[in-house]
């Protein structure tokens, strides 16, 4: 049996669990916003303890390399590295939109039609979001890129296709993109779910990181706001 901790913190979704040879078989997760950094550690503590596990007993630690918040993306990758440096583990990263599109497809699987598109969302600033689009085998159609949805984004596949937007940056679309093939789902969230099966196959085909070097998918570099002080513009 090969038992996997796997930690999510890529957007507002603060998600852990361990996995049981792709099954969940301990789970917390909150949505409160910005409560990663206090949060990840209980929750890794509550899950180790509902299962009764050391961490002698875990195989690898899988967490979600992004793209997302380059905050969130630091707490988890961090957090991850260091349980695998302290209890000797190998390091999985799993991509969070191929997370996020493969839970999904698991969970809509009622509604798709097999030739819709799948296209997860996660909210950057203002207009922009982190996407990529899919086929129902989740073969990558798109690259992962950071875009700004206007009322042309996504124009020639949605003339064929349903595209299923979902993700914290669906929403977006809701209000510009104006087609009857535009399906919008805004309560989707990233979780844990959706990375045990990927972070299994990837313990299979022993598709480990480097724990030294391995840094996050940002996709964009972090922009630091400039602090407001009284008296200067």
């Amino acid at each position: 049996m090969t038992n996997i901790l796997l930690i999510e913190t890529a957007t507002m979704a603060c998600s852990v669990g361990i996995s049981r040879d792709g099954e969940i078989i301990a789970l917390r997760e909150s949505m409160e916003f910005r409560s990663h950094a206090e949060m990840v550690s209980v929750f890794i503590a509550e899950v180790m303890n509902e299962t009764g596990f050391y961490y002698t007993d875990l195989h690898a630690v899988a967490v979600s390399k992004g793209p997302g918040s380059y905050t969130g993306l630091r707490i988890g990758v961090s957090t991850a590295k260091g349980i695998c440096y302290g209890a000797d583990l190998p390091l999985i990263a799993i991509e969070t939109l191929a997370a996020m599109t493969s839970g999904f497809i698991m969970d809509y699987k009622e509604k798709i039609l097999p030739d819709d598109l799948f296209c997860p969302m996660i909210d950057a600033r203002r207009m922009e979001v982190y996407c990529r689009i899919s086929d129902i085998s989740q073969s990558v159609l798109t690259e992962t890129e950071a875009i700004i949805v206007d009322d042309q984004s996504f124009k020639e596949k949605l003339a064929n296709h349903r595209i299923w937007f979902f993700g914290d940056g669906a929403a977006k679309t809701e209000t510009i993109i104006h087609h009857p093939n535009a399906m919008v789902v805004k309560d989707f969230n990233p979780s844990v779910k959706f990375m045990a099966g990927l972070a299994q196959y990837a313990f299979n085909q022993t598709q480990f990181e480097n724990v030294a070097y391995f840094e996050p998918f940002y996709l964009k570099d972090f922009v630091a706001a400039l602090p407001k002080v009284k008296g200067l513009s």
